[in-house]
């Protein structure tokens, strides 16, 4: 089970003097759609992706590098990483594991 990953990612132009970021968001998701092997979803916040852990590192850094190609002069991304050696893990599983115990959560 080794290698298989849960990762939360934002990235997040600095200093493009404009408030809405939505085409620099764009240009990460179309890195994601171009990659087999790697499970995505958007979220309001950034986006979490599933995957073979070096396949999620590289999409990581080309999506931290996709605002520098559309103008930005800084980029500051965040990622969070989940692995489990014990099980296999899926974004979905962690959601259903709490769905359990509060069936009343909407997500």
């Amino acid at each position: 089970m080794k290698g298989r990953v849960i990762a939360e990612l934002s990235v997040v132009p600095v200093g493009t003097g404009e408030p809405g970021l939505s085409h620099y968001v764009a240009a990460c998701l179309d890195l994601l759609a171009q990659r087999k092997g790697i499970s995505y979803q958007l979220t309001p916040m950034g986006t979490v992706l599933q995957g073979p852990l070096d396949m999620v590192l590289d999409v990581v850094a080309k999506m931290h590098d996709a605002p520098f190609g559309l103008g930005a002069k800084r980029v500051v991304t965040t990622i969070k990483i989940d692995e489990r050696r014990d099980k296999a893990a899926t974004m979905m599983g962690k959601v259903e594991s709490v769905r359990k115990i509060r069936p009343s959560i909407q997500t």
